[in-house]
């Protein structure tokens, strides 16, 4: 029997091929930003889950609207008028399956292939296998400890124009972004809202890090910076409470939330995940986020020192005032990828390459990201130790 000619078949929106996932993990997982495991709360999860489904487990019996569970939606509304400033109430919140679903959706209801997307140098690649998946034109701004620098986007505004290409979005992750670590100094997220209303581009606001902060005093959020109704404002539990519940969250100009509610296939964000999201944030989320907030503050101390004790001056790094994560590079003449599969396989020990996270998809190979939330502060002197003995010893094969 013939096999079908699949190149053919597929989409101009359908992803790329790439391997299945591997789901071994380093002792030393520095690859993935993991939570630590020890702090998920689970009991209080276990227990909150009981009471809300005494209270409205019948409910499960229902397909509910898409817009997803109302109480939640209230929640957060008030969450981000409290700790962030934005006036908005529970009819403009859409739950999503974490963050990427809000960052999928806003691209599917914006983005026609070739639209041109702008966004950091190097950003979240969750956000970038996205917009590849689009086919948007895929333009990384050059930033530095303060964010993207506005002279260069604006230079790349005015380049795109010149080349007759539209542009939809900037996307940026202000507070701890991923993977480099700053947060967006509050000049900088001014000039980036001006661009963006003299320009007439929209802008995809990601705030999952935001409730992370270890040290210094949080900053406004782009969403509040503006009055002209274009940023998307999307964030996650996934950081806060647990990733594999898959809960997150978006907000913005109804017209933009409308369609993303059309969009959004498999109906809403499932009411049993909800439920045990909304009962844990009345009753347990303001805590839980304190006692995180020490946990990852020891270890990206941890990771700090070790940094120190065993790269010395071979590397250059950020330690960022929160978020899971640090930003690490080397000499340009380094290159950290064909290094990975044997430092994983011998040492035990995993990192994410800095190619993984160039707008571009070449730059980056003398960079790494390595995450500090899953490991202890001892097992990460252990891991780092090994990391750099790994580099640093000839290998055979």
């Amino acid at each position: 029997m013939t096999q079908p000619m699949y190149d053919r078949l597929f989409s101009t929106h359908a992803p790329d091929p790439r391997p299945m996932w591997d789901s071994n993990r380093a002792k030393y997982d520095f690859a993935i930003a993991y939570p630590d495991p020890a702090s998920i709360p689970w009991p209080e999860l276990r227990d909150v889950m009981a009471d809300a489904l005494a209270a409205e487990g019948t409910d499960l019996a229902y397909y509910h609207g898409i817009q997803g569970y109302a109480p939640l939606c209230q929640f957060i509304a008030a969450k981000l008028q409290r700790d962030r400033n934005m006036r908005v109430d529970g009819s403009d919140v859409f739950l999503t399956a974490g963050a990427g679903q809000g960052i999928s959706l806003t691209l599917e209801i914006l983005i026609n292939p070739g639209d041109v997307v702008l966004t950091d140098d190097f950003a979240y690649a969750g956000g970038l296998g996205q917009m590849y998946r689009y086919r948007a034109d895929v333009r990384g701004v050059p930033t530095d400890g303060e964010g993207m620098a506005p002279d260069a986007l604006e230079a790349a505004i005015l380049q795109a124009q010149r080349e007759g290409k539209p542009i939809k979005l900037i996307y940026v992750v202000p507070s701890f972004q991923n993977p480099q670590g700053w947060c967006i100094s509050l000049e900088r997220r001014r000039a980036i809202v001006e661009l963006a209303q003299r320009y007439d581009i929209l802008i995809l606001e990601d705030d999952s890090y935001a409730d992370l902060r270890y040290d210094g005093v949080s900053l406004p959020p782009l969403y509040t910076l503006d009055e002209s109704q274009r940023v998307i404002y999307i964030s996650t539990f996934s950081k806060t409470i647990a990733p594999s519940m898959r809960m997150g969250y978006m907000t913005g100009p109804r017209p933009l939330l409308e369609r993303a509610m059309l969009s959004k296939s498999g109906g809403p964000v499932p009411l049993f995940v909800s439920l045990a999201v909304h009962r844990f944030c009345l009753e347990h989320l303001s805590s839980h986020i304190e006692q995180i907030n020490d946990i990852q503050r020891a270890r990206r101390n941890a990771m700090d020192q070790a940094l120190h004790a065993n790269f010395g001056d071979d590397a250059a790094w950020v330690r960022p005032d929160g978020g899971l994560s640090m930003w690490v590079k080397f000499a340009d003449h380094v290159n950290v990828v064909p290094a990975r599969a044997q430092i994983f396989a011998q040492d035990n020990v995993s990192y994410s390459p800095g190619t993984s996270y160039a707008a571009d998809r070449r730059s980056g190979q003398n960079y790494m990201r390595l995450s500090y939330g899953y490991n202890t502060p001892d097992e990460i002197g252990e891991g780092i130790a090994a990391l750099a003995a790994g580099f640093r010893t000839p290998r055979k094969g």
